[in-house]
Parts: structure tokens; C-alpha cells; sequence
């Protein structure tokens, strides 16, 4: 599967994506799998690697959780923690290869993952490249509900421009491409047991005073005027969940709901104005 061509898209704080030709759009199964195929292409000369994520993963769920259930590894594949980033880009040279992620909603906490496996492996986060989604709209486009009400997710968005000029700023924080289906594929026997035994032994193992400590940080600055993303990247690097994540925001913001197709189009109104003020175009 590949994902089409990129002219014509609206991008923000990162170099402009010209048009040319599609990355590989990959990420279906397990991780382990996934970094496989990864290789793979680079082998073969690709510089440039889509990743695609499952729908729990998309919706800011833990694939141990009941939303999960039945969708874990689906579509796209499940990212619940670090140690799921660390599989998926293990031996991938981060300072070379230009990543683009679909994802949109909790994009914030996916970019920091990626960051977090970066620092790991030498590769400061001023020489990444890539791009990742964020188009808030689509969330309703594509499943008819948020995954955090409109006003906060306009706010997040927005600490994530800020936040990818000061430390990713090679990186393409906004892509508006409209709704685009996922494939639906069955997925690898046995996966969502495997997620969720891999969930049980982090939770096992981490410091949970040190992840309840950062995941209070999370919502405190949800809750205030500052920038969600430090304290996230801290709660992230202690070995809290992207689901627990985005329970920590919900706290602040309020769950997910159905979306209102009149609500819908104000925010994709005030998504287009928030990406041109950000470029310096208005």
C-alpha cells in the first residue's frame, strides 16, 4: 500500500514537502514486523518511510483497553509505549530517513516517542525530518468523533507548533490532506494478547510514583497556559502509555465524543487560519 503523492497539501513549521513520489506506507502488524520491512526498503534505497498506526493507537487507547478490542494491529500497527517505538525503529538510521506519520489527535505523544528513540540513539532532534498529520478534522471526517473536544485539540496543536520550532525544527508538525481510508487488514494471531502482556510487564517493571507524578504534570499543564509537551515527553521517557497519555489530557479536556458536522467545519475553518497566522501568511 502506498500513500499518494504529496502535492498540494498544507504544511507547517518544517520545510515544504514538494511534489514526488510516494513514500512507502507501512506499518500494519506488529512492530517487529514492521522494522523488518522498513529495513528492508532502506535496503533497497528508500529514504523516505510512512508509518500508519492501528485505530486504538489513532484514538489515544492502550490496546489492553475494551475500545481496543478487536482493532489491536488492524489498519496500521500498535504503538502503546516507548518500548513499541524502540522495536519499530531499532537499527533505522533517524538521521538519514525522513518519517511521516498518519496520525492526527495524538500526534503530540507519537512525535515525542520518535524523539525519546532518536536521543537514544545519538541523533539529536534538530536533524530529524519528516512529517506527521495532525488534521483535527479528519478525526470526524473519517469516524464521526473526536478524540478530544475541538477547542482543546486547536490548543494542542498549537503547543506542538511551538514546541517542534524550538526542538524538531526540520519537522512538518501539520498535514491537511482530508479524510483518507485505512485499509483494513486481519491482524497477526495472537496480537492483542502480545500487546497486552507487553503492557502488564511495563507496568510491572517501571516507577509508578514516577509515572503518576509526571501523568499529574501532563494535566496540570492541560488545565494552564503551559505547553502540554515537555511535561508529556517527561511522563513518556518514565514509561507512562500513549493511552495514558491521553487519559491525562482527557482529565483536563473532557473525553471523546460524537462530533458535530456544524462543529466540524468551524474547527477546519480555524485550522486553516491557525497554520496560516503560524506560516507568517496572515
Amino acid at each position: 500500500m502506498t500513500e499518494p503523492t504529496q502535492a498540494g497539501r498544507t504544511t507547517e513549521s518544517g520545510p515544504p514537502v514538494a511534489p514526488g513520489p510516494a513514500s512507502p506506507y507501512d506499518g500494519s502488524g506488529t512492530a517487529r514486523e514492521s522494522n523488518a520491512r522498513y529495513k528492508r526498503l532502506i535496503a533497497d534505497g528508500t529514504t523516505g518511510l510512512t508509518v500508519a498506526f492501528d485505530l486504538p493507537t489513532r484514538m489515544g487507547r492502550d490496546s489492553d483497553t475494551p475500545p481496543a478490542s478487536g482493532e489491536v494491529g488492524r489498519a496500521g500497527v500498535a504503538i502503546d509505549s516507548l518500548d513499541d517505538m524502540r522495536v519499530l525503529f531499532a537499527g533505522i538510521p533517524l538521521d538519514t530517513v525522513t518519517t511521516s506519520m498518519a496520525i492526527n489527535a495524538p500526534a503530540a505523544p507519537l512525535l515525542l516517542l520518535y524523539q525519546l528513540v532518536a536521543e537514544e540513539q545519538g541523533v539529536p532532534a534538530t536533524a530529524l525530518t519528516g512529517t506527521i498529520r495532525n488534521d483535527v478534522p479528519e478525526e470526524y471526517d473519517a469516524r464521526g468523533r473526536y478524540v478530544f473536544p475541538p477547542k482543546p485539540s486547536l490548543r494542542l496543536m498549537a503547543d506542538m507548533f511551538r514546541y517542534c520550532r524550538a526542538e524538531l525544527p526540520r519537522w512538518t508538525t501539520v498535514s491537511v490532506e482530508g479524510a483518507e481510508p485505512y485499509e483494513q487488514l486481519p491482524a497477526a494471531p495472537g496480537l492483542e494478547e502480545r500487546q497486552a502482556e507487553r503492557l502488564a510487564k511495563l507496568r510491572a517493571w517501571r516507577c509508578g510514583d514516577r509515572v503518576h507524578r509526571t501523568l499529574a504534570a501532563v494535566t496540570a499543564a492541560a488545565g494552564g497556559d503551559d505547553n502540554v509537551l515537555p511535561p508529556m515527553k517527561e511522563a513518556l521517557s518514565a514509561g507512562a502509555t500513549v493511552g495514558e497519555v491521553c487519559d491525562a489530557l482527557r482529565e483536563a479536556w473532557g473525553a471523546d465524543a460524537p462530533a458535530d458536522p456544524r462543529v466540524a467545519r468551524r474547527v477546519e475553518t480555524r485550522l486553516g487560519t491557525a497554520v496560516a497566522t503560524a506560516a507568517g501568511t496572515v
